[in-house]
């Protein structure tokens, strides 16, 4: 059992939990903090307690010499962010939110597992040949908590469900200018080039009107 007395207010008691509880009970402190240790070498444990012995002595000083409500202030200004966030950035935020939960919420989306599902592939590593079609640039992914998401929309059904020759066109006409969740909510939108119709329930059919609706979409955005 060692005692450390780094200052006239603090101590630091090291030792097994037996013999710091008996310890304890002869002090007259009036707070104490416990750090433990399931698993940790002397020679570790001996250079931790000289740091925290040397924060808890300095942190000391600092509210000996200021009152309590200074010491407070000081402490959330440092833990705060400097500057309150702007109204434009909050209304950004909810923005943000509300169009990621339509697009979560529109029912569009299949993982990989599912993909592997539809499209016959191997269910040992249903993954990968989503994610191939993804880096090839034939199809698009969301990711969410964790996990891509694909498309429903982007998947032939005549074809075995394999990625419409359409998309990968659309995406790289968007290459650049859009990132996965910008192009979810444009498939989603609706688009008055398109007659007020949303580009992803007319890509099977019409592809070259979605293509088309994408490129103007673009110079849309660089003339802007």
């Amino acid at each position: 059992m060692n005692v450390i007395q780094d200052h006239p207010g603090v101590s630091t008691l090291v030792g097994t939990p037996k013999e710091v509880q008996a310890r304890l009970g002869k002090l007259h402190a009036e707070k104490v903090l416990v750090v433990s240790f399931e698993h940790i070498e002397s020679t570790v444990l001996g250079a931790l307690v000289e740091n925290i012995s040397l924060v808890a002595s300095s942190m000391f000083d600092v509210f000996l010499e200021r009152r309590d409500k200074e010491a407070l202030e000081h402490l959330a200004d440092a833990l705060v962010p400097r500057a309150p966030a702007s109204p434009r950035l909050l209304k950004e935020a909810a923005m943000l939110v509300q169009a990621r939960k339509a697009v979560l919420d529109s029912g569009d989306w299949l993982t990989a597992a599912d993909v592997a599902q539809l499209a016959g592939l191997s269910t040992t590593n249903p993954s990968a040949q989503p994610n191939k079609w993804k880096k090839q640039g034939q199809i698009f992914a969301i990711h969410h908590n964790g996990i891509d998401y694909y498309p429903d929309y982007g998947l032939d059904r005549d074809a075995s469900f394999r990625p419409l020759k359409a998309m990968a066109k659309v995406l790289e006409v968007f290459a650049g200018h859009k990132d996965a969740w910008g192009m979810a909510y444009w498939f989603l939108s609706v688009n008055s080039f398109l007659g007020g119709k949303r580009p992803q329930d007319l890509l099977a059919k019409e592809s070259e009107r979605v293509i088309e609706a994408a490129r103007d979409e673009v110079q849309g955005v660089v003339h802007g």
